[in-house]
């Protein structure tokens, strides 16, 4: 059988393209696109209709590909910008035209629980694990081994923060400060609710950490392989959070191993990244290239 999985959150869409064997995944194709769905959520309420006509020519090219390579059965799920709009019926609608199927707009808990199921598969280190997905709009904790004990979604995310505090370019340390200060009572707030003190292992998904990652090990390009299951160091997240926070966009954007997409959110993304390894108490963090897109991809092999 070959599955995709689409997660369309607030600042990328992604497409998961794998034979299912033996109940695992093959990889037969992933991509990504910066289409920002989000872009404004947090201030309006609303999709913007440019938003959703980046994200429908991004789904068009997925719906090609997917059509290409036979695929036999597909998901897609949508997140937090998608969670929070008014219009989210308006974005139904263009899923369905060009997939043919409704998107899932799946909770929080809902999308903790997929990301958890993706970043553990064959995670060679001991549990319990504290899983966290550091999204656009979101970010969501979870606990536990072999499944999920507790999950939370808290709204702090790279383009959430960066629209609510990070104007400047670079940010000012004064709009830093009311950064930190909002992204650390919702951090505090999501390890206690999900009893981050009893885990032995901090794991962490998507963009952002995986561009920190890449800094860190001071990488030429963009290489998945070495950043998937590298650790990271405490000093080395906050080392690379000061350099970014320090840098102007067009700075970012001329890293190597920098997504263009991502040039102008990665201030915050590295920022609250830095809050999670602290306040969590970790030595070190583990950049997970699985995520919630290997977990929609798992649930199709094993419905």
């Amino acid at each position: 059988m070959r599955v995709a999985a689409i997660d369309c959150g607030t600042n990328a869409i992604r497409l998961l393209i794998a034979d299912v064997s033996d109940g695992k995944l093959v990889d037969v194709a992933r991509r990504m696109e910066i289409v920002r769905l989000g872009e404004g959520v947090d201030r309006t309420g609303l999709l913007a209709p440019a938003a959703i006509e980046r994200t429908r020519t991004a789904l068009l090219g997925y719906a090609a590909e997917i059509a290409e390579l036979g695929v036999t059965r597909v998901r897609m799920c949508a997140t937090s910008a998608t969670r929070d709009a008014g219009n989210a019926q308006d974005f139904r609608d263009m899923v369905r035209g060009v997939l043919g199927i409704d998107p899932e707009v799946i909770t929080g808990e809902e999308e903790a629980t997929l990301s958890f199921l993706g970043a553990v598969q064959g995670l060679d280190v001991p549990g319990p694990y504290l899983v966290f997905d550091l999204g656009g709009g979101s970010t969501e904790f979870v606990t536990g081994t072999t499944g999920v004990e507790h999950a939370i979604s808290m709204d702090i995310g790279c383009v959430r923060m960066t629209e609510r505090h990070l104007h400047s370019d670079p940010p000012t340390p004064a709009e830093i400060a009311a950064a930190s200060d909002d992204i650390t009572k919702a951090v505090d707030t999501a390890l206690a609710a999900v009893g981050s003190s009893q885990a032995r292992t901090l794991v962490g998904l998507a963009g952002t950490v995986t561009t920190v990652a890449a800094i860190a090990l001071d990488l030429p390009g963009y290489d998945s392989a070495r950043i998937h299951h590298s650790r990271i160091d405490t000093a080395d997240v906050a080392r690379v959070t000061a350099d970014l926070l320090r840098m102007t966009v067009a700075e970012r954007r001329a890293l190597p191993v920098m997504h263009p997409g991502r040039a102008d959110v990665i201030g915050a993304g590295a920022l609250i990244e830095q809050i999670i390894v602290e306040r969590s108490g970790h030595e070190s963090v583990i950049a997970s290239e699985h995520d919630i897109l290997d977990g929609i991809a798992f649930g199709l092999a094993n419905p």
